[in-house]
């Protein structure tokens, strides 16, 4: 009997720490180069020198010709005169790329014919079906002048900025105007959609800090720019509306939007990273206006009440408690934020084990996804320092199931045992397997994207959904879905934009471990209305549209 304890004990500290995890025959297999995907990003030339070749740029994923396989947009710099060295001018007129998923492993280039070959320094592209007609249309943002991309249903894109009054501000500050990215979502429930762009600093190329004046400067050292609002008019325009809501804040220093109902009271609120200052929560006051109270729901600053160089909210159940939880990504350790309802949050960076794994490494995109099909979410993190061009590993963190995580990277394949240098990332289910992949932008001198292809996720069971409103797909931004299976919940938000610069799969992914069935499917949608859905098949893709129902494509 004794000897058999001891088996036992030694077991159950085995398995504590890993050795008998079911997760084990997970791998990321990096297969960029097999499957077309030849872009390489610059930043315009080769000396990495000043705030804005150090912020990179992000990855979209999208369906762009719905025929139900995920696309790929990859974000480029470019040669600027005035801020890059002159021997970079070989870099000029680089471009974005689109990639057409030919449904096989492998990817066309379709930039050219699309007119999505962009060669302005983009940072992140938006995308969402503005008008209702069935396909995704874009919205570039850049250093610079953004572009807002019809999707005519042919393959091709038509630049519509200036017909929407998209066209904005050539400079705000007193320098030129830089989008880091776009909230979509209906604010006031008129049946359209309105959208905050975030906008980041006031760079100026010529200022030489004072204290380093051999390291770029600070951020803390410019000034900042307002994020803008645009509300959508009765003929399809956006007038531009930031002061009469509540957002306007000229100084403020934006690195992401995260549109969530925060406080779980039936509406939709906005959160906002900022770099080196306070992060902004503005909270749905229900007269179409919002108020900022970031200080009073804890995740303002990190868990030493510092502000940090905070990235972009990343939303979650980290803890299978129902409730969504916060995790913004920034340059020392991270914030992970527990919900604990009433839109309190309790900083749990250090408890749940993130602090110790994300020291030191710089975290930019970011994904809370259930990489190995168990039914808790874990985190990805593309990493690397801002200041000087320091490569760092990248993350993979398993989540036990309570919201406690552990560095499993190493394990995971070759892409985690290598440094690189990190900034956009999105997943995906690229090949429609079922399990998650990942693709990764970085800024390192290597230039190489990482297409991480999930081998092995798919042991386990698993279900995607799409939302439609009931006239289109931004009627459904922010719909919280509840999936019940085996006496279990797990909660999600219809939210795609959740990543730094970055957009990921719009399907949302639900992780079933071995349980062959689910017990309910319930959708709140955004206009407060509900919806249950019962016997529901697995291990397939589905869109289920307000008002209609499961529309099965198989």
């Amino acid at each position: 009997m004794n000897r058999l304890c001891a088996i036992v004990c030694i077991c159950l500290i085995f398995k504590s720490e890993g050795i008998f995890s079911q997760n084990s025959q997970v791998s990321f297999q990096e297969v960029s180069y097999q499957s077309g995907i030849d872009f390489l990003y610059n930043f315009g030339d080769k000396t990495y020198e000043n705030i804005l070749e150090s912020s990179g740029s992000g990855v979209t994923v999208f369906d762009y010709n719905q025929n139900g396989w995920m696309d790929l947009y990859m974000l480029n710099g470019t040669y600027l005169d005035g801020i890059s060295d002159k021997d970079g001018e070989k870099f000029k007129n680089s471009a974005n790329k689109l990639y057409r998923n030919n449904g096989d492993g492998t990817f066309s280039d379709m930039s050219k014919s699309s007119g999505l070959d962009n060669s302005q320094w983009s940072m992140a592209a938006g995308v969402i079906d503005y008008d209702n007609d069935g396909d995704t249309d874009l919205y570039l943002l850049n250093y610079g002048p953004n572009v807002f991309y019809e999707n005519k249903g042919e393959g091709t894109f038509q630049d519509i900025t200036a017909k929407l009054g998209l066209t904005g501000p050539n400079e705000l500050n007193g320098f030129t105007k830089w989008s880091v990215g776009v909230a979509f979502w209906d604010y006031n429930q008129d049946n359209s959609v309105d959208m905050m762009v975030g906008n980041f600093l006031a760079f100026d190329p010529e200022y030489i800090s004072p204290t380093y004046p051999d390291m770029m400067p600070h951020p803390a050292e410019y000034k900042g720019q307002a994020s803008l609002f645009y509300e959508q008019q009765a003929d399809g325009t956006f007038k531009e509306i930031t002061r009469e809501l509540g957002f306007y804040f000229p100084d403020s220093k934006c690195m992401g939007l995260t549109v969530y109902d925060y406080d779980d009271d039936g509406d939709l609120d906005l959160f906002q990273g900022n770099d080196h200052q306070s992060n902004f929560v503005f909270v749905n006051q229900g007269n179409q206006k919002f108020k900022e109270m970031a200080v009073p729901s804890g995740i303002a600053v990190n868990s030493q009440g510092a502000t940090t160089g905070s990235m972009h909210g990343t939303i979650g159940d980290v803890d299978g408690d129902g409730l969504v939880d916060l995790l913004v990504t920034d340059l020392k350790y991270g914030a992970l934020y527990r919900n604990l309802g009433g839109g309190l949050y309790e900083d749990i960076t250090e408890s749940s084990g993130v602090a110790k794994a994300f020291a030191g490494k710089g975290q930019w995109g970011a994904a809370l996804f259930d990489y190995d099909n168990d039914g808790d979410l874990d985190i990805f993190t593309a990493n690397g320092t801002a200041e000087e061009l320091i490569l760092q590993y990248p993350l993979l963190l398993e989540n036990d199931g309570k919201g406690n995580f552990k560095d499993v990277g190493i394990s995971a394949g070759s892409y985690f045992q290598e440094k690189r240098s990190g900034r956009g990332a999105a997943v995906w289910d690229y090949d429609n397997d079922g399990d998650l992949d990942i693709i990764v932008s970085h800024v390192d001198l290597k230039a190489s994207p990482a297409l991480l292809r999930n081998d092995g996720g798919n042991v386990n069971n698993w279900l995607g959904i799409s939302l439609l409103g009931e006239t289109g797909q931004f009627e459904a931004i922010g719909a919280k879905v509840t999936v019940r299976v085996a006496g279990q919940k797990q909660v999600f938000v219809n939210q795609w934009a959740t990543s730094y610069l970055s957009s990921n799969d719009p399907r949302i992914h639900v992780g079933l471990g071995r349980e062959q069935s689910i017990d309910s499917i319930q959708i709140k949608w955004p206009d407060g209305k509900s919806e249950s859905y019962k016997n529901v098949a697995i291990n397939k893709y589905i869109t289920i549209q307000k008002g209609k129902g499961i529309i099965d494509p198989n």
